[in-house]
Order: C-alpha cells, then sequence, then structure tokens
C-alpha cells in the first residue's frame, strides 16, 4: 500500500492520476462513497472524509481500518492532513481529528511507501 498525505488542494489526487496513469473508474472517493462497496480500486481517495462519515454512523473506526488495510495491500490511500493548525472547540471535531491521525499512523506503519504532496510536488518520506 502507499499512502499519500498533505493539505487540502495540494494537488494529491492529480499527483497520483499523473504519476501512474490512474483513470477516473479506478477511483473510490471517501466523501461520497463506502470503501468497503468499491473493492479491487487502485486508489482510495479522501480517507478523512470517509473516516468522519463512519464516526457519524458509530462504526468501530480501528477495526474498520485494519480490515480496510488487509483487503487492499496494493492500493494507493490519500488523506488530507487535519492535524495542523487551531484545536477545534467542539469535542466531537477533536475526536475526528485524533482519530484521523491515529489511523494514519497505522497505515503508514503498514505502507511500503508515504509521500507528502505540497503545492503538487512530493516529498518521500517512507
Amino acid at each position: 500500500m502507499h499512502l499519500i498525505i498533505g493539505g487540502y488542494a495540494q494537488g494529491k489526487l492529480s499527483y497520483i492520476k499523473s504519476k501512474y496513469n490512474i483513470p477516473d473508474t479506478e477511483i473510490c472517493h471517501g466523501d461520497t462513497e463506502d470503501f468497503e462497496t468499491c473493492p479491487g480500486k487502485k486508489v482510495y481517495d479522501k480517507l478523512h472524509l470517509y473516516l468522519k462519515r463512519k464516526m457519524q454512523q458509530q462504526a468501530d473506526i480501528p477495526a474498520l481500518m485494519e480490515q480496510f488495510l488487509q483487503d487492499n495491500p496494493s492500493c494507493i490511500l490519500i488523506c488530507d492532513e487535519i492535524g495542523n493548525g487551531i484545536v477545534p472547540v467542539l469535542d466531537t471535531e477533536r475526536a475526528y481529528r485524533e482519530q484521523v491521525g491515529r489511523m494514519l499512523c497505522m497505515a503508514a506503519e503498514q505502507a511500503e511507501s508515504v509521500e507528502r504532496i505540497i503545492c503538487g510536488i512530493s516529498q518521500k518520506i517512507k
């Protein structure tokens, strides 16, 4: 698995589509689709929004993430960095931010590579 992280609108998906020549049909979008309903895709984008929806549904996030990583060992996983900046006032937003951070740590540990995209430029972390 390859993990791609970076801030909002930093060109993560464009970078991946260009680097690996990925068609739109091979991308699962976490803001509108459940990752478990699109197995075998090459790219899973917007992990942070997928996790937010699952938290609202009171899903067991660590178990869900563990299963996803087990089922998709060769995918490209894309996530916005949401842990930087001002700490949210609402408990639910702080819990969301923490959960995404913990799931990124889990993914990074298992990832073959981790890249951070800034202004469309890749920085290899792992």
